[in-house]
């Protein structure tokens, strides 16, 4: 009976040693992914601070050509994070949704229905469990 138990005891201590490795192991593994995706979406956004410090770098040039510039960057920031799953949401003209949406006014006497989004001051990113942000809007109201 004795050496069951001594058997019993080793094959615990050997199972909570093998649990504790398969910790470290997981926990190794998540940070190695971390990193390689942090790394990833650094990389991504280099060429955007490139073409930013190019523009800072003509910023003597003629007005019209840096708002061009400044345009394009904002194109490719949008780029990045549409290609990292949060692409930008249009939401003029949809239904106030809370989900999606967060109020900060609303008007009366426009044409639009009550509850209609009517201007976006700042635009939302990404959809459903996968949003950035929402979108902040202002809403139709009656009267």
């Amino acid at each position: 009976m004795q050496a069951r138990i001594a058997e019993l005891e080793d094959q615990r201590l050997r199972a909570l040693a093998e649990m504790d490795n398969v910790r470290k192991r997981c926990a190794r593994d998540v940070e190695r992914a971390r990193s390689g995706e942090r790394a990833r979406v650094a990389g991504e956004w280099l060429p955007v601070l490139d073409n930013l410090e190019l523009a800072l770098a003509h910023a003597d040039a003629d007005p019209a050509v840096i708002i061009d510039g400044v345009r394009a960057v904002r194109d490719q920031a949008a780029g990045v994070l549409q290609r990292l799953g949060f692409s930008r949401r249009d939401d003029l003209g949809t239904v106030f949704d809370p989900s999606r949406h967060d109020a900060i006014g609303s008007r009366a006497g426009t044409d639009a229905e009550p509850g209609t989004v009517i201007e976006v001051l700042r635009p939302a990113y990404g959809e459903g469990d996968h949003q950035l942000r929402p979108a902040l809007v202002v809403v139709a109201k009656d009267g």
